[in-house]
């Protein structure tokens, strides 16, 4: 029976993640800032076979109550088996250009907030010397273009930490997985204009995951013709790329 601690529990993604580990029978603890979501979300949980589902409210980009969120989680859970951490947002690019103060608050959203989190829970599965830690970043972050510059700084800047830590950690048997979706049909890209043959569900985007952490994937592009498709991205010359308008 696995632990599981998700942030960012309610996100379309980790909500897909979690139906397929209740069906294994693990045990939850849950972050998200919405009670009324999270507790929801618990309930169908424990309802689909989850052995246990527990909530704790909490804004990802208020680190100060980091520490306390995982006193709470270990005193719950005893210890953590899979952390996957899955909170954030896609700003809107031009108001990031007009106003430094969103720009920041956007890169606290999905970048900041990410590596505090990341490092406290790297120094408890390095305490445990066991366990997963996963993490959602992009494929976005794999390089800087016009249409989402300041989302894709913060999911690069994720997916190096993350490359770091893995390192890190494989030395005391802890996994790191970094998690890179491509478009993907959620709340969160509603109304988007994105390319419909490239566009996949939370459900199987969460099922490459699940497997992608079970057999500890380092980096993992879902679906995997991402990885393909970001190849040729990075390989194209700057003096071409600059004309582009992707």
């Amino acid at each position: 029976m696995k632990r599981v601690l998700i942030i960012g529990a309610t996100s379309a993604i980790a909500t897909a993640c979690a139906r397929l580990w209740a069906a294994q029978g693990c045990t939850f603890f849950l972050v998200a800032r919405n009670i009324e979501k999270v507790e929801q979300t618990a309930a169908d949980l424990t309802g689909l076979g989850a052995s246990a589902a527990h909530v704790h409210v909490m804004d990802a980009t208020d680190m100060a109550a980091h520490q306390g969120m995982l006193e709470h989680c270990l005193s719950t859970l005893g210890q953590i088996d899979i952390a996957l951490i899955a909170h954030g947002t896609l700003p809107d690019q031009k108001a990031c250009e007009q106003d430094v103060n969103v720009a920041l608050r956007e890169f606290a959203n999905n970048g900041t907030s990410v590596i505090a989190l990341l490092t406290l829970l790297a120094n408890q599965f390095e305490a445990q010397r066991c366990g997963s830690l996963a993490v959602i970043s992009s494929v976005a972050g794999d390089r800087g273009r016009p249409s989402n510059y300041l989302y894709g700084t913060a999911k690069a800047a994720v997916s190096t930490f993350c490359e770091g830590l893995r390192a890190r950690l494989f030395k005391v048997g802890v996994q790191v997985t970094t998690i890179k979706p491509g478009f993907v049909d959620t709340p969160m890209t509603q109304g988007l204009p994105l390319p419909g043959p490239l566009v996949a569900s939370p459900t199987k985007v969460a099922a490459l995951i699940v497997a992608g952490i079970e057999r500890k994937a380092n980096t993992l592009y879902t679906p995997g013709f991402w990885a393909l498709i970001m190849l040729i991205i990075r390989s194209i010359p700057v003096t071409i790329f600059k004309r582009l308008n992707l």
